[in-house]
């Protein structure tokens, strides 16, 4: 894993996105040569298209990052593969003639763009052909060693199976602290030296996974691998890095205390996502307005009661704030004091609900909270009253989550879906906790990004 800006990011996803951002600026420079060679003039040296050729590929690599390029079924699957280029070439398209219409200078001529589209198609999917061939074996991939064979160490075998998993396990050590449930695991006792024992099986990381940590913890065997240059990690900071959420099941408030993360120093960071929030709200609330009017009108026209609904939220540090929304369900959807998690295919649903849920219109009139500051863009779902209280007594570090202002869309909210029970609460917070302690803007931007693939394929929206 390569840590960019607080954010784990795979060694091979990193490695195919630079690659692509390579392959994208190559296909537009073809692209360009191939129409000035049409129209018969010579071509100048590159420095005097190189904005148009980096826009280009902003614009794309965006478009790629947004629908999902480089997710795990994306570079297990070359059909999903192929069909998500097809999806951000169009949206890339919306992208550039977005950058045409507001610096028209700084973009390719439209033919230019669609010769450089048509090359850039061609060379993605060919490296992920490339790739897919690397993927399948073990190339790019982290050899991890467990101590450990206890439940938590079979924890990470499981994941290591899932599709696009960047380690593989090469060996688990039975350490004596627990019955052993991985069978394959070696007891230490057979083994001299420990150190040797990681040298012999080439890893590159050793993963301590113990159940009971008392007089099994092998302090010098650690001291003497991490020395040799192998790095040594704790199995709670090993699954926020795996699986981009906070494992609840692993971490204790030693970990929460003492690992990076919830930075006091990041005012700066704190001020530019503000300044954002207040200009992408106006930007939104302007062409929004019309919209929201005409969805406020069918929903009146669909079913009894207002057209906008009004419930408490938490929101930051606790504060309690009215959200507003687009009415999706009928008007006794509760009883008096009763809060219900909504459900799939919701029969409290109404038509015109059911529609404006599945492509998140209900939710433009939180523009107005965030322009207000009671809310952000991204940020984790703020929750009714009643759900905080009670998953504040079941569920540990859950007011951890209200450290950072809540959003309209989150870590969470493109990692998960809707959550409509007490399990998935607990999955969500997992994605929560790991957004409030490692956020920076660069977080944000993927989030929003991601956004898109949410809003074109939304599986998760009740």
């Amino acid at each position: 894993m390569i840590r960019l800006f607080k954010h784990y990011i795979p060694r091979a996803v990193f490695l195919l996105g630079l690659l692509d951002f390579a392959l994208l600026f190559l296909a537009a420079d073809m692209g360009w040569r191939l129409r000035v060679w049409q129209l018969g003039s010579a071509v100048g040296p590159i420095d005097d298209r190189l904005p148009q050729l980096l826009s280009f590929a902003v614009a794309l690599q965006c478009a790629m990052i947004a629908v999902g390029c480089y997710g795990g079924e994306a570079l297990q699957s070359m059909r999903f593969a192929f069909a998500r280029l097809l999806v951000a070439v169009s949206l890339g398209v919306i992208f550039i003639s977005v950058m045409f219409f507001l610096m028209p200078e700084l973009t390719l001529w439209r033919s230019n763009t669609v010769y450089g589209m048509a090359i850039a198609i061609v060379l993605l999917f060919a490296v992920r052909l490339i790739f897919g061939r690397l993927f399948g074996g073990d190339a790019f991939k982290r050899r991890v060693l467990v101590l450990g064979a206890g439940p938590r160490a079979n924890r990470i075998s499981v994941l290591a199976q899932r599709p696009g998993a960047s380690f593989i396990v090469v060996g688990h050590v039975a350490m004596g602290d627990v019955e052993p449930v991985v069978k394959s695991a070696i007891p230490r006792g057979e083994i001299g030296s420990l150190a040797d024992h990681v040298r012999t099986l080439e890893a590159d990381e050793v993963v301590l996974a113990l159940q009971e940590r008392r007089n099994s913890m092998p302090v010098a065997d650690l001291l003497h691998i991490r020395t040799m240059g192998v790095h040594v990690n704790e199995i709670s900071t090993f699954l926020e890095r795996e699986t981009g959420r906070v494992d609840l099941r692993s971490v204790n408030p030693s970990w929460l205390i003492f690992s990076d993360g919830f930075s006091s120093g990041r005012r700066l960071s704190t001020w530019s996502k503000r300044l954002f929030d207040i200009l992408a709200s106006i930007i939104v609330l302007i062409p929004g307005l019309p919209i929201i009017a005409i969805t406020a009108l069918l929903v009146k026209l669909d079913s009894k009661g207002p057209a906008f609904f009004k419930q408490i939220r938490v929101g930051h540090y606790g504060e309690r704030f009215t959200i507003v929304k687009l009415r999706s369900m009928k008007i006794d959807a509760e009883a008096p004091g009763e809060a219900i998690w909504a459900e799939k295919d919701d029969p409290r649903i109404t038509r015109i609900g059911r529609i404006i849920r599945k492509i998140r219109v209900d939710e433009l009139p939180q523009a107005w909270m965030v322009f207000k500051g009671k809310m952000s863009f991204v940020g984790p779902r703020p929750e009714r009253p009643e759900f905080v209280d009670d998953l504040a007594t079941k569920m540990p570090y859950y007011a951890e989550r209200h450290v950072v202002k809540p959003g309209i869309t989150g870590w969470a909210q493109i990692n998960f879906p809707y959550g409509a029970s007490m399990d998935d609460s607990r999955q969500k917070l997992e994605y929560d906790l790991y957004y409030a302690k490692n956020y920076t803007p660069f977080l944000d931007i993927l989030i929003l990004l991601q956004t898109v693939r949410v809003l074109l394929w939304p599986e998760g929206a009740r």
